[in-house]
């Protein structure tokens, strides 16, 4: 099944788009060139990706590291700059990926008048 998922995507597993449906949450992802605009932050051009959706803000990719064709460690920042959270991308066998972050999670959505953690881990389909 893997080897059909790499034949589609040209052999290019961290190139993607995935998408949390329980938390509306996005993830764009172009690990191997800066070819993603972010949305407002379109004045620095091309980026390695980002996070939006269900959350506040958006989420851009400012470091990586590709472990292999099943894991990578992505950094992500706010559109602020003011934070920055570590996070852990998995293939699972089915096809899709566990999200997990690293530590203190620092990305949060709006409920109500107040900012709430999203989970910890999260299970993200390829958005089509």
């Amino acid at each position: 099944m893997f080897a059909i998922f790499t034949v589609v995507n040209g052999g290019q597993p961290w190139k993607l788009q995935l998408h949390c449906p329980e938390e509306k949450i996005d993830l764009h992802l172009d690990l191997y060139e800066e070819s993603i605009e972010v949305p407002g932050m379109e004045t620095f051009g091309p980026m390695n990706g980002y996070m939006d959706g269900n959350i506040y803000g958006v989420w851009y990719v400012v470091a990586f590291d590709i472990k292999d064709d099943k894991q990578a460690s992505i950094t992500i920042a706010n559109d602020l700059g003011s934070e920055d959270q570590k996070l852990t991308l998995t293939q699972n066998s089915d096809s899709t990926y566990q999200l997990k972050f690293l530590g203190y999670n620092a990305v949060k959505r709006a409920q109500g008048k107040k900012l709430v953690k999203i989970p910890s881990e999260m299970k993200m389909i390829i958005k089509k």
